[in-house]
């Protein structure tokens, strides 16, 4: 795992770093996705997550949750098109799980791929890792996780 400014950076997952958006592709064309290290520390202490509707058709960068905090709201894009086939409903109770284990525990979607090569948009490896340290130095974010407290 690559680590730029105590933000952590998978280097086996795809990357909108635009969104700051993560996904990890599984088997039978199913996207898992989530909100990077660099976007939990952006927004703060999460404190509540909406999901769109299991069964739910989105376009790619098409919203499948929207994730507030105390500073932010804002929406958590696909990286596909698709049909939302699982949310993670363990964070409608501990939505806290998005600071202090984005990429593990708080994945936050999971989205059936219409078209994989979508998923040719996104930078993933050391590319996902040059582009973010460059995003992280420009913008001087420090990665950080709250506390569970």
């Amino acid at each position: 795992m690559a680590e730029v400014q105590g933000c952590e950076l998978p280097e086996d997952l795809y990357y909108d770093v635009e969104k700051d958006t993560w996904a990890k592709l599984l088997e039978n064309n199913i996207i898992m996705l989530g909100m990077t290290d660099v976007a939990q520390t952006q927004a703060g202490k999460i404190l509540h997550v909406t999901f769109k509707k299991v069964g739910s058709v989105v376009q790619k960068r098409g919203n499948t949750a929207t994730i507030e905090s105390g500073k932010w709201v804002g929406p958590i894009p696909s990286p596909v098109s698709g049909e939302i086939v699982e949310v993670n409903e363990t964070l409608l109770k501990d939505p806290l799980l998005l600071n202090v284990s984005p990429y593990k525990d708080a994945w936050v979607s999971k989205v059936k791929a219409l078209d994989l090569s979508e998923l040719g948009s996104l930078l993933t490896g050391k590319e996902a890792v040059e582009k973010y340290r460059e995003k992280i130095i420009k913008e001087q974010i420090q990665c950080m996780r709250c506390s569970s407290q």
